[in-house]
């Protein structure tokens, strides 16, 4: 058998599944001072640092006049796709755009009797930096992870947004990546990858500007540079590897469910596949589900290392107990395959993304449904959401009083800074009493 098996019955029955996924936390001091050292070098020779890392790690011949990528590249490769693929890319463009409008925050206020106004101002960020993998030397393009990054950035009304994403081979783009960017309205690209691309959103260099808020994808090198950048730079979340959990009953389809494991299992030899199973004849059929599966698929070496070293089937007494399991893992990409999935639904507190029902497998969100497909990983979705449009705004808080209410008021602020030492802060508010 490919995946561990495992029983849940009781809470305490978690800890050999928490300690299977947990072995999946990368730590590398090694890898960390690497990237420290190259955020350091980029913030001092900006693009002449980024063309160094770029010819070194991607594309031969690279200069750092070729960072920028001309409007005419990105008119070009819109030009020359395929209409049919061109008008899918734009029909999941417009129902992510729609999703992320309902989540639009509006600034708000309220006034009250004494003339005390108090609220709250909700601005867009002035500059967002999204950060596109090239995945493969650029032959898997990441079309859904630059749409899902950039359009709500756009609709949080962000005035400038930039993409980096690393070169080729012979120094161009995919023209998938830059025709997505041109339908999501990203027109500013910049040639860059790994944690390089990341110092120079963070710095900013000659060409490549800096940013407030950094969101997207990336490997080790990149997550490990975001994590660096928070303190000054703003980030969407720190995303380990990929992860889904399919809580399952006999009425289960097993094809579908080792389907849905391996959709996961393809993206990273650390991406985790949990069944859980309230039926004991279940991890049989999908066993050998997989198996069948497997022998068909292009990235099979990738998907079968995935399912032996953190694939995992739970097979529970009761869906109570499947449930339970659930929320103790919060997993990324949650579906239920069960016969009532909505009555499970209020159960549920923990996941990033919920997929209701047996018709509705993870691919339906993580390309075109309209729900954001950067998620919380590794039991963060306990506390963290999905990328959304907040990513990309902040909020001020106002405060309008007059003179009769520091008069109203004046000496029980004083009094609660003078419980807290700060005699300057009393005297600031006493300045203001009448006598």
């Amino acid at each position: 058998m490919m995946c561990r098996e495992f029983s849940y019955q009781a809470p305490a029955d978690f800890e050999p599944l928490a300690a299977l996924l947990g072995r999946r936390r990368t730590t590398d001091a090694d890898i960390e001072a690497r990237v420290a050292a190259i955020m350091a070098d980029v913030a001092a020779r900006g693009d002449e640092a980024l063309a160094d890392y770029t010819r070194k790690f991607d594309c031969p011949g690279f200069s750092a006049e070729g960072l920028a990528v001309p409007a005419s590249d990105i008119e070009a490769a819109f030009a020359a796709l395929p209409r049919a693929d061109l008008a899918i890319v734009e029909e999941a463009a417009a129902n992510i755009e729609d999703f992320h409008r309902a989540q639009l925050q509006r600034s708000w206020w309220t006034a009250k009797d004494d003339g005390t106004i108090l609220g709250q101002l909700v601005r867009p960020v002035d500059v967002a930096g999204l950060y596109v993998p090239g995945g493969q030397g650029g032959q898997t393009p990441l079309i859904s992870s630059l749409l899902m990054n950039a359009i709500p950035a756009k609709v949080a009304g962000v005035g400038r947004i930039v993409a980096v994403s690393p070169p080729r081979a012979d120094g161009t783009q995919s023209p998938y990546i830059l025709a997505a960017a041109r339908i999501a309205g990203v027109t500013e690209i910049y040639r860059a990858g790994s944690a390089w691309a990341i110092a120079a959103l963070v710095h900013g260099t000659r060409t490549v500007p800096a940013v407030d808020v950094i969101a997207g994808p990336g490997n080790i090198y990149v997550t490990t540079a975001k994590r660096l950048a928070a303190a000054t730079t703003g980030i969407d979340m720190l995303a380990g590897p990929s992860e889904i959990a399919i809580l399952a009953d006999a009425g289960a389809n097993p094809e579908f469910i080792a389907a849905d494991m391996l959709s996961q299992a393809e993206h990273d030899p650390l991406a985790a596949c949990v069944l859980i199973a309230a039926d004991p004849s279940l991890p049989g059929k999908v066993t050998a589900a997989l198996d069948r599966q497997l022998a068909t698929l292009e990235r099979s070496e990738i998907a079968r290392k995935a399912l032996c070293d953190f694939g995992a089937i739970v097979v529970a007494d009761t869906l109570a107990q499947g449930i339970d399991c659930v929320n103790r893992m919060a997993p990324e990409h949650l579906e239920l395959a069960v016969a009532d999935p909505w009555a499970l639904l209020g159960t549920i507190r923990h996941a990033g993304a919920i997929f209701m029902g047996q018709h509705c497998p993870e691919p339906v969100g993580d390309y075109f449904a309209g729900p954001n497909h950067v998620l919380p990983t590794m039991g963060t979705a306990r506390f963290s959401s999905a990328l959304s449009v907040e990513t990309f705004q902040k909020k001020s808080s106002l405060i309008a009083t007059n003179q009769a209410y520091v008069q109203k008021h004046g000496a029980k602020i004083a009094r609660l800074a003078r419980l807290e030492g700060l005699e300057a802060h009393a005297r600031s508010v006493e300045q203001r009493l009448i006598r």
